[in-house]
């Protein structure tokens, strides 16, 4: 992966509090999305662009982990966020630890003096160190790895926690999917898929929630997949 220690610049979001150095607490995680989104990656395991502007922030983490050492392990963090702090005031390609065809590809980033205090990039290095760890991408591609196993619906249902409304055989707060199936064809689909999307209400007697909208919560590929599961049980 190629790696620079990219360009700092604005976007918003939240996270941790750190502490710096002259006792102000700042939030590193809302930093970061502010500061550094609009040019890295922020995801762990991080997306790929063809048009890719710096390595993600992931990358930047674990290059500069392998690379600044410590004889002291409980001062390692503290001289990755003096070199963030140095470097991306003062960046040059002397200082930069990437190879060649990285720093030929990316460019070296400019000096983002003015755009960001020291206060500030002290709290961003410290989120850095702490969210962009090896063990932790462990565990978010194990987790992927056991969600990616199960099928569409079971994966759904976990996801979006249908189970705390619906039921597959018997009526809950939210009519079960057997019921639901019992009263549409295939030729239905597309009213499924709406309801899915937009939310119901009033479209089952009784004691029944309204369904709220998943159209921002599930994509179009698990709708579609959900509907057809659901009228797959009709006997």
């Amino acid at each position: 992966m190629r790696i620079i220690y990219g360009i700092l610049v604005l976007g918003f979001l939240s996270g941790c509090m750190n502490s710096t150095s002259s006792g102000q607490k700042y939030d590193g995680g809302e930093l970061i999305e502010a500061k550094c989104s609009k040019c890295h990656n922020l995801d762990m395991p991080p997306k790929s662009y063809d048009n890719e502007i710096a390595p993600s922030m992931m990358a930047v983490t674990f290059h500069l982990k392998d690379f600044i050492k410590s004889n002291d392990p409980s001062s390692h963090e503290a001289k990755i966020v003096d070199f963030v702090k140095d470097y991306v005031i003062n960046p040059s390609r002397d200082k930069s630890f990437c190879d060649k065809a990285s720093l030929d590809s990316y460019g070296v980033m400019p000096s983002q003096k003015g755009n960001v205090t020291e206060d500030e990039l002290e709290a961003i290095a410290h989120y850095m160190y702490a969210t962009y760890d090896n063990q932790k991408l462990l565990k978010i591609m194990a987790e992927k790895q056991r969600l990616a196993s199960l099928s569409l619906h079971e994966r759904v249902f976990e996801q979006q926690r249908c189970n705390n409304c619906h039921d597959i055989h018997k009526d809950k707060v939210a009519p079960s999917f057997e019921m639901i199936a019992s009263r549409y064809t295939q030729k239905d689909k597309a009213t499924l898929i709406k309801s899915i999307k937009d939310g119901t209400k009033g479209k089952y007697k009784g004691k029944v929630l309204p369904m709220p909208s998943f159209k921002d919560k599930m994509s179009d590929k698990d709708i579609d997949g959900m509907v057809d599961w659901i009228l797959s049980l009709k006997q």
